[in-house]
């Protein structure tokens, strides 16, 4: 099993930063607290006021992550860090939600947390110190490196059968992935683009990506009503 990042405390906190949640078991519920070992004792007595969908109401924080673990899909994400992008934190969010098997951060181990909302409590994330790392991690899981960018020679990611398993990368904000992440990717695709900007933001074209995965690949059935 990849495990968990640790916890890092730079960033919003579960507690007091959602508005959203529900307040103590005995106020909700007409029953008695469940007797499961899932669920947190102190969440049933105080509330929880968490980000997370309704089915994981009052779990225990490991208790989420081994029950994402058993439905994670063969859809890992790596984006380079060598300028300490403030987008991997949207990375982490929307991997999170399309339950993704792992984020990698290729370079800089530290990343900027704030976007990922806490997020990554329940999101795996490893860390290579390049790409050659990250490759290695890819081959040794029978994983397809796919590089997304809008580069010469780059195929248009909506014409594209992405590998069920596979690594989507993505380079920073700005420069792109570098020449190193394109040397090692099967195949590098671009995303349509109408407009006069240049590119599109790094969180929201990993998010356009994860998407094009989820729709050619994942049981729709198994996802939150």
């Amino acid at each position: 099993m990849i495990p968990p990042h640790p916890d890092d405390s730079a960033g919003p906190t579960e507690w007091g930063e959602h508005p959203h949640g529900v307040g103590p078991w005995a106020d909700e519920h007409d029953a008695a607290p469940p007797d499961d070992p899932r669920y947190d004792p102190d969440l049933l007595a105080n509330g929880d006021r968490r980000n997370v969908v309704d089915a994981y109401r009052y779990w225990t924080r490991d208790a989420i992550v081994a029950d994402i673990d058993t439905r994670r899909h063969p859809l890992h994400v790596a984006i380079e860090n060598f300028a300490h992008d403030s987008n991997i934190g949207t990375v982490v969010r929307t991997a999170n939600a399309f339950a993704a098997a792992a984020v990698h951060i290729v370079g800089r181990r530290r990343w900027n947390r704030r976007g990922a909302m806490v997020t990554d409590r329940y999101q795996h994330v490893l860390h290579h110190p390049d790409v050659p790392g990250l490759v290695e991690f890819a081959r040794a899981h029978d994983l397809e490196v796919v590089a997304v960018d809008n580069t010469p020679g780059s195929v248009p990611l909506e014409t594209v059968r992405l590998p069920r398993r596979c690594v989507l990368l993505f380079g920073q904000e700005g420069p792109g992935v570098t020449q190193d992440a394109r040397d090692a990717a099967l195949t590098t695709v671009s995303i349509a683009q109408f407009g006069s900007t240049r590119s599109i933001n790094a969180g929201v074209a990993a998010g356009i990506a994860m998407h094009t995965w989820i729709r050619q690949h994942a049981d729709l059935a198994q996802a939150w009503p």
